[in-house]
């Protein structure tokens, strides 16, 4: 395997995902072909990280209008909300993925011809979405590099979860931004977060670095105060779910408590997300919901069980952080202060 990694690939009339749940013991691909399969993929985490759960939701509403066998044009767009609706319930908490939905109805809806040149509309879509992510994280990663600190010459970037080229179209938010760094000679070496309780951290970031020869160091979720401490961290950077109107955050669960040790270190910071992850329906992120996810994803690792019986769980997938914990919000724009995210209300 050699970079550049992309997730999800439209080939032969079917969507290939990188199946992310196996990484990094084995690089398989998964072909799907239908809607139903699609929106499993998306719950089970086959496919992940806000882009990519959007990109791959686009294709999932085209696999779901090329199964509507209906020629009448109302009967199709009613058929195609079904599939919406059902891809809607797959995860909660990531906008991408209700932003991208919307954007294949909208198409549909403003296509005036007959249903085959809809279907054909929503592929073109769907693989015009892939490719605006594409280049918006590209953008990311270039606005990225230059709101990092000047000094070290060569930082140390400190990132929680996966938010890298496997969590979008390709070459990442957070890790878009290291990326740039690291094409830049500006980067030292990343410290990756195993990211309890999935480890995305550990398996996915970890994996990505390795393919691109970037110097990666995991750590436990508990030793970033005590890194930062030592002063081993420059900046932080991670990646969003879903972001409110005035900055408040949704990412991996961990990410709150990494913020309040990077304010209490004075160590900068740093959200990277597109424009389309910014929620502006949501005023704060107390309106943002929550996703939990099976305890099994606690109590065991692999086939280990790790916890006694009778114990109970609580296991939210995201947390928030507070606006005022952020330095910037990073996005295909620019590096934006929270308090000013309302100026991209507008933008496309």
């Amino acid at each position: 395997m050699t970079s550049p990694v992309y997730p999800v690939v439209w080939q032969n009339n079917r969507v290939v995902l990188i199946d992310q749940t196996r990484l990094p013991q084995q690089y398989n691909l998964v072909e799907i072909s239908n809607s139903r399969d699609l929106a499993e993929a998306i719950t089970t985490m086959i496919v992940r990280g806000a882009p990519a759960i959007g990109v791959a939701a686009a294709y999932g509403m085209y696999l779901g209008a090329r199964e509507i066998s209906s020629s009448d044009r109302q009967t199709f767009l009613q058929e195609l909300e079904a599939t919406a609706q059902m891809l809607r319930q797959t995860r909660p908490t990531a906008v991408n993925l209700f932003w991208a939905i919307d954007q294949m109805l909208e198409a549909a809806r403003n296509c005036s011809a007959e249903v085959d040149q809809i279907k054909a509309t929503l592929l073109e879509t769907a693989q015009r979405i892939q490719q605006d992510d594409l280049h918006t994280c590209q953008a990311i990663g270039n606005h990225g590099l230059a709101a990092l600190p000047k000094t070290p010459e060569k930082l140390t970037i400190l990132t929680h979860c996966n938010a890298g080229a496997l969590a979008t179209a390709g070459y990442g938010t957070a890790l878009g931004v290291v990326r740039s760094a690291w094409h830049a000679g500006r980067l030292g070496r990343v410290y990756a977060d195993e990211t309890r309780p999935r480890l995305q951290g550990a398996k996915l970031t970890a994996w990505e670095c390795i393919q691109e020869n970037i110097p990666v160091t995991v750590i436990t979720d508990n030793m970033a105060a005590h890194c930062m401490q030592r002063g081993l961290i420059d900046a932080v950077v991670v990646g969003a779910d879903r972001i409110a109107t005035n900055g408040d955050t949704a990412n991996k669960i961990g990410t709150y408590s990494l913020a309040l040790v990077a304010q209490a270190h004075n160590v900068p910071f740093f959200v990277a997300a597109p424009r389309s992850t910014i929620d502006f329906k949501l005023q704060n992120g107390t309106e943002i919901p929550i996703e939990e996810r099976h305890p099994a994803e606690i109590y065991q690792i692999g086939e280990t069980l790790v916890c006694p019986p009778g114990v109970e769980f609580y296991n939210p997938a995201f947390d928030v952080t507070p606006a005022a914990l952020i330095e910037a919000i990073v996005t295909e724009y620019g590096a934006i202060p929270p308090e000013e995210l309302v100026q991209l209300k507008n933008k496309p």
